[in-house]
């Protein structure tokens, strides 16, 4: 029997290069090298992959009429099936460009969406993608792909004109979306009542974020000797995952791993995937992994700061009160390890990390229980049994860790913030603290 061999897409990705763009000075390899790793990332076959000078964008094009023929002859004499533009396209550019390259086209937006689609596994991170695929599917209608048309299966962009998010009509995308905001907001409802049982079991949260391949599913692994997909491939994690760590005995707190950022994420999947980020907002601690072997670490901090920002976290970036840890150090040389280590020794909340080797991990442990020790107290507290407002105050505003009975008395061991601790203390004459 002969071995069927799978048929991939052969794609020529354009990088525009916007002169006097914000990022412009950004490292051009290392750009058109993410273009390439998104693509990658779904198993495309990248024929030609490069970067494009432009002074400016066309209205109706895109690209200037002199390109746009260089790159229709390239693509003939290569037999492209897909071109990426690695940029936002309008309905109009793309429609034109298709005609004019005679193949499909899609931009950014669509390439990570459909990054998304493949890799959402659970039942919120599939409602969410689809949510996203139609909200932006609904303004492209218009679009007439005719010809090279294969039918294939899976609701993605490249996948043709066969799917059939192209052939319904703008109602029934309505409906839909209608439907999945519904969905979703049940979702979020049920995620809601985890959070409030992780209150109540409960420990710290402490969530890791970063850009998409920045090492966090490889950190994430090697702090809780878990088995995270974890892959040098762009967005190898996509729904969050969470994990009972020991910082330290008896300190028992909960990790999270999150999707990671990149750079002009559709504004769609920052809507849809908002529930998903919401675990962030619920950390006691939040961490940025960088990849600082990366040329353009920087910019993919600013990148991940302006998601943070937008999530209302703006004031806990000003502050430093989110940890920076500087992984792939094993991928530094001597003299730039130490670099890194003279630059940031001032720095309390930065230390220099190897998911890969696991330098670093006992700082990592004292750095986060430093942070958690400054927003929470660990205190033994007792209270009456009979007690039963201060009981339900102790509830809703500490964390109870445990508790036992001792006569007619509670005795519970709680985490509470400085502020809470100092309102308990006005409000209840008989709020009494054993060890603090």
């Amino acid at each position: 029997m002969l071995e069927t061999k799978e048929i991939r897409d052969k794609v020529y990705i354009i990088s525009p290069y916007i002169l006097g763009n914000e990022n412009s000075d950004r490292d051009l390899a290392s750009v058109l090298d993410e273009a390439k790793g998104l693509a990658l990332a779904i198993n495309l076959d990248v024929v030609i992959a490069k970067i494009v000078k432009l002074k400016s964008i066309k209205a109706g094009s895109f690209l200037g009429s002199g390109k746009i023929k260089e790159i229709a002859e390239e693509i003939e004499e290569n037999e492209i099936d897909l071109v990426i533009f690695d940029y936002s396209l309008t309905p109009v550019q793309q429609r034109n460009l298709e005609k004019a390259f005679n193949c499909k086209v899609i931009d950014r937006t669509a390439l990570i969406l459909e990054i998304f689609g493949e890799r959402a596994s659970t039942k919120e991170g599939v409602l969410q993608v689809e949510l996203a695929h139609l909200t932006y599917q609904k303004s492209r209608l218009v679009r007439s792909w005719t010809h090279l048309e294969r039918q294939r299966g899976g609701m993605g962009f490249v996948g043709g004109p066969g799917e059939t998010q192209i052939e319904l009509d703008r109602r029934l995308i309505t409906e839909r979306i209608v439907k999945l905001k519904k969905e979703l907001e049940q979702v979020k409802k049920t995620r809601g009542l985890h959070r409030k049982s992780r209150k109540k079991t409960p420990f710290p949260i402490v969530a890791l974020v970063g850009y998409t391949n920045a090492g966090k599913s490889t950190l994430f692994n090697r702090l809780c000797g878990a088995d995270v997909f974890a892959k040098d491939l762009l967005f190898a994690t996509l729904d969050p995952t969470m994990r009972k760590i020991e910082l330290a005995k008896d300190k028992p707190v909960i990790l999270s791993d999150t999707v990671g950022f990149i750079s002009n994420l559709p504004t769609e999947l920052i809507a849809a995937f908002r529930a998903t980020l919401e675990e962030v907002l619920e950390a006691d601690v939040i961490v940025h992994v960088r990849d600082i072997s990366h040329k353009d670490s920087v910019y993919q901090k600013n990148d991940v700061d302006k998601i943070l920002a937008d999530l209302g976290l703006q004031n806990e970036i000003d502050s430093g009160e989110i940890v920076e840890v500087y992984n792939k150090i094993d991928l530094l040389s001597d003299e730039e390890v130490s670099f890194q280590r003279e630059n940031t020794k001032s720095k309390d909340n930065v230390l220099l990390m190897s998911g890969i080797t696991g330098e670093g991990i006992d700082e990592f442990y004292d750095l986060i229980n430093s942070k958690l020790s400054q927003k929470s107290l660990d205190i033994i507290v007792k209270v009456k049994s009979s007690d039963g407002k201060l009981i339900s105050w102790l509830y809703k505003n500490s964390k109870i860790i445990n508790e036992r009975i001792d006569g007619d008395n509670i005795i519970y061991q709680i985490l509470i913030n400085s502020e809470n601790y100092n309102r308990v203390e006005k409000l209840y004459d008989n709020f009494e603290v054993l060890d603090k």
